[in-house]
């Protein structure tokens, strides 16, 4: 680490945002296209190296280059796309095995009323057990068929937020069923 990269960095620590901005501007294209190479979409590129910086200006306190700042940012850009890019991959298995679920349901004959009812409960009881915010994203998603770029816009926050509710609320709902099917399946 180079002494001008000490210095940006300890302005920066001491909440100099000129100092953050000049980075901003010198940085966010070059890491945008970096972080596009990898997730070939700009918005999402663009989604991510903007929640990078936010996440960067508001945890500057703790901010601790040992590398210069040039390969600290354009690492921790390729962390984040790859990071991404896995829970997309964590997504789409989820929505596979949803898949097969109903396709063995199908198979397997119709469910009984009382079992529709019931599963409903668990859902609705599920949603309210939930943060707010993350049981409004899920119903915004999964109820009214909005994308998560859509949702982040509405609530007026980031769309790896809306990712990060949703992977939250699944994750909760998975626990939730498998507690549900382990109940019916002793019955």
């Amino acid at each position: 680490m180079n002494l001008t990269d000490i210095y940006i960095q300890k302005r920066i620590q001491g909440g100099d945002i000129k100092e953050f901005e000049k980075l901003f501007h010198k940085y966010y294209q070059p890491l945008c296209l970096h972080a596009f190479k990898i997730l070939n979409d700009m918005d999402l590129a663009e989604d991510i190296v903007q929640e990078f910086f936010y996440q960067c200006w508001k945890n500057r306190q703790n901010l601790h280059v040992t590398t210069s700042i040039n390969a600290y940012f354009y690492e921790a850009i390729r962390k984040n796309s790859l990071h991404y890019i896995e829970h997309l991959n964590v997504r789409k298995q989820y929505a596979e095995q949803a898949r097969n679920s109903e396709t063995e349901m199908e198979d397997g004959g119709q469910l009984q009323e009382i079992g529709l009812i019931e599963l409903n409960k668990i859902v609705n009881l599920t949603l309210e057990r939930l943060p707010d915010r993350c049981s409004r994203i899920f119903k915004m998603n999964r109820f009214e068929g909005k994308k998560y770029r859509e949702i982040a816009v509405l609530l007026s926050i980031s769309v790896k937020t809306v990712e990060a509710d949703m992977g939250k609320a699944l994750q909760f709902f998975r626990e939730t069923l498998q507690e549900y099917r382990n109940i019916t399946s002793k019955v």
